[in-house]
């Protein structure tokens, strides 16, 4: 048997006597074993926290591991093998390489939010077969290639939202076979190419919301069979997509509001399954009568906040049981008696209520009697004529030698093929074309003749050191046009003649040493311009003339000392200013004025030493994210954040020098705060600081740099608060007005009742 001490104990053999020497044997293999368990014990424990990366925390009875707002600047090459859920939230890694967790082959859930990726390199996620979850939401992401995502066959949820995609190649989604839920919210896409989705065979629900959406091909939502919901509110779209979404016959609810569509045409939404849409805060004025007719299951509409003044009877809708046209300015009049009636008889419920006459001013649709409605009004506009469809126009042309043409995704491509010249002869129903890493030098005057359809072209890469006048000639449908990676110092505003859908412009790592003044004035549609790595070294006044449509400007990475006051006006709709690893030595708060929409702002890694007064008054009003780290801030005035607060969703501070910052307790909607490597002084004067940080459930990293004593200590585990006047009335677990939005909601550990250092096993570094 075994003793309680674990090691084996032998027992008497027969014919032995009492003074066999058997006692002293058993006793010293009793301590052999117990030394060999010892050992082993201790190597496993060590082995196990060896494996735990330095600023991590990990649960290995849950194989969770926790990294979050590190500071890392790569994937930890020494995660636990078994870890299942792996959650690297906010950190800095840039760049997912390849291969990048071929060593955690058991992952089933992966969150890199806020972590700055710009990249998936192609094969980033390979060999992470059971992974179930990936969250890559508010990070910096452009493009999605067609490796993006390989290797993920058995993922269900993929969250992109926030970042700054622009386009989708066909085939990026081909992999994920397994994907019930896509979020693309939030992001920045103008066009879907045909067959983008292929591939997704399960998808249950597909969200594109708040991205600037106006061009959709016919086939986008192709091969979808599993589709139940489509989420394309807050875009562009000027009219129904109609062709493209007949193609969803099991969808069940579309959400269309937010768009500027101004009419709904004849049997222009064939869904044969749709039983609910949205179409409020539109811009819509009429809606014809059979316009539903073709979506037999529709149950409610809602046509909120429109500019329709009346509808006729909507008798093609058979099912149709609920109608929402609350805030349209409805004229009660004879005009209405129609679909008044029509409601009462199809036993429809309808939310709404009369603008005029005065007589009928606010009352319920539903409350008005039929002679009421009285005739001798001016009668409603007939409906505008639906926009006349565009012929499609056929295919033809053979493909350039050495090239390779994709009539299912008309999509061409010389990607790397060491080409001198531009080649011709490419299908005419083209829409992507990708000459990628050639050497053409210099695109000429008409260099893509008969290509009116193209509508993404790819020059990345290319040893181009001029776009001559009318080089974009006759690419009418144009939307994204690359040069990243070129020689380009120059360009003249007549390169862009004939290109006037241009809405993104990427000139990332050239040779500009100013902004290409006059180049705007032919791109009226421009949405998104980047110039980031470059060698700019001010913004003058007229450098954006013409950019009055501009809603992103990516200008990091270059050697800006200087914004002329008027510099950013022109561009009065601009949401985003990247300036961040510029040469700024004060925020330019002068040039901010003008901007009423601009929400997120990036000063990181420039030279600022001291943040004055009302730093940013100008944008206070709009702006929800504020980038501030990594610049060797010292001193904070007191009223740098003059005007600040409510807004504010995140604000990164880190990495600097100062030893005090201002009172924050107006920034109540904060979702992010980032304090981590700041030298703070740890004395009465911080008190505003500890006491707030009190009542917040963020991490914000925030540590003591002096006095000596509390060096290296969070600020919230400080002692040298408690000898500071009123440091009873404001300690821990006091309430206040001022509590933050974060902290009036009930932590995850607290509302499971467990300890939250139960089971894990922090890193001994």
């Amino acid at each position: 048997m075994a003793p309680s001490g674990g090691a084996w104990e032998l027992g008497p053999s027969p014919g032995l006597t009492a003074v066999s020497p058997w006692p002293q044997v058993r006793s010293a293999m009793r301590l052999s074993w117990a030394l060999l368990l010892l050992a082993a014990a201790l190597a496993l424990e060590g082995t196990a926290a060896a494996r735990c990366p330095t600023p991590c925390v990990c649960d290995n009875l849950r194989a969770h591991v926790l990294c979050l707002n590190g500071n890392l600047m790569a994937i930890p090459s020494t995660i636990p093998q078994l870890t299942k859920k792996l959650d690297l939230q906010g950190n800095s890694f840039t760049v997912i390489p390849v291969g990048a967790f071929l060593a955690t082959p058991y992952l089933s859930h992966l969150d890199l939010q806020r972590c700055k990726v710009e990249r998936l390199e192609e094969g980033a996620f390979r060999g992470l077969g059971r992974l179930v979850y990936l969250n890559l939401a508010s990070n910096s992401i452009a493009l999605l290639y067609q490796e993006s995502l390989d290797g993920l066959s058995s993922l269900q949820q993929l969250i992109l939202e926030g970042n700054r995609i622009e386009e989708i190649q066909p085939g990026a989604f081909g992999h994920l076979g397994s994907l019930t839920v896509l979020n693309l919210r939030a992001n920045a896409l103008v066009y879907l190419p045909d067959m983008v989705f292929q591939g997704l065979q399960v998808l249950r629900w597909l969200q594109l919301s708040h991205n600037a959406l106006h061009v959709l091909g016919s086939e986008a939502f192709t091969a979808l069979p599993a589709l139940r919901r489509l989420s394309l509110d807050h875009n562009e779209l000027q009219a129904l997509p109609s062709e493209a979404l007949a193609r969803l016959d099991g969808a069940t609810r579309l959400d269309l509001g937010h768009n500027p569509i101004t009419y709904v045409a004849e049997e222009a939404l064939a869904m044969a399954s749709l039983k609910h849409l949205s179409l409020d805060h539109a811009a819509l004025q009429d809606v014809a009568p059979n316009a539903f007719a073709r979506s037999p299951q529709l149950r409610t509409l809602d046509l909120r906040e429109n500019q329709l003044r009346g509808l006729p009877p909507l008798a093609g809708a058979r099912g149709l049981a609920r109608v929402s046209l609350a805030g349209n300015p409805l004229l009660c009049s004879c005009l209405l008696r129609p679909f008044h009636d029509w409601l009462a008889r199809a036993r429809v419920q309808v939310e709404g209520a009369c603008a005029a006459p005065p007589a009928l001013r606010g009352r319920p649709l539903d409350s008005l009697r039929p002679p009421e409605m009285r005739c001798g009004h001016p009668r409603l506009p007939p409906s505008p004529a639906t926009p006349p469809e565009q012929p499609r126009v056929a295919g033809s042309g053979q493909c350039p030698q050495g090239c390779t043409c994709s009539p299912d995704f008309r999509h061409g491509s010389c990607e790397n093929k060491d080409l001198r010249k531009i080649p011709w002869g490419f299908p005419r129903d083209t829409r992507l074309l990708d000459l990628r890493r050639n050497a053409f030098g210099t695109v000429p005057p008409g260099a893509f003749p008969g290509l009116k359809e193209l509508v993404s072209l790819h020059l990345q890469s290319c040893s181009i050191g001029a776009l001559r006048p009318g080089a974009l000639r006759g690419l009418e449908s144009l939307v994204y046009l690359y040069l990243t990676d070129n020689r380009l110092s120059t360009l003249a505003a007549t390169a862009f003649e004939g290109a006037p859908q241009l809405a993104y412009l990427d000139l990332d790592r050239n040779a500009f040493a100013r902004l290409p003044t006059d180049a705007f004035q032919l791109l009226p549609n421009l949405i998104s311009l980047h110039l980031q790595h470059n060698a700019i070294r001010e913004l003058a006044e007229g450098d954006l003339a013409g950019a009055g449509g501009l809603r992103w400007l990516y200008l990091a990475g270059n050697a800006i000392r200087r914004i002329a006051p008027t510099a950013l006006a022109p561009a009065k709709m601009l949401e985003k200013l990247h300036l961040e690893g510029n040469h700024l030595a004060e925020v330019p708060t002068a040039s901010l004025w003008g901007l009423p929409a601009l929400s997120e702002l990036k000063l990181s890694r420039n030279p600022i030493k001291r943040m004055g007064d009302s730093a940013f008054l100008p944008v206070a009003s709009s702006l929800q994210h504020l980038y501030l780290d990594n610049m060797g801030l010292e001193q904070i005035s007191p009223g740098a954040f003059t005007g600040l607060g409510p807004k504010i969703r995140s604000l990164y501070l880190e990495s600097n020098k100062m030893s005090h910052i201002p009172d924050m307790s107006n920034f109540t909607g904060l979702d992010i705060l980032n304090l981590r490597d700041v030298p703070f002084h740890c004395d009465c004067q911080l008190l505003p600081l500890r006491r707030w940080i009190d009542k917040l459930n963020l991490r914000i990293g925030a540590t003591c740099g002096s006095p000596a004593e509390a060096r290296g200590l969070k600020v919230k585990l400080s002692t040298t608060f408690q000898t500071c006047p009123g440091w009873g009335r404001g300690k821990a677990g006091g309430t206040s007005p001022n509590k933050t939005k974060a902290a009036s909601k009930p932590s995850k550990k607290k509302r499971s009742g467990k300890s939250p250092a139960r089971g894990f096993k922090k890193s001994r570094a």
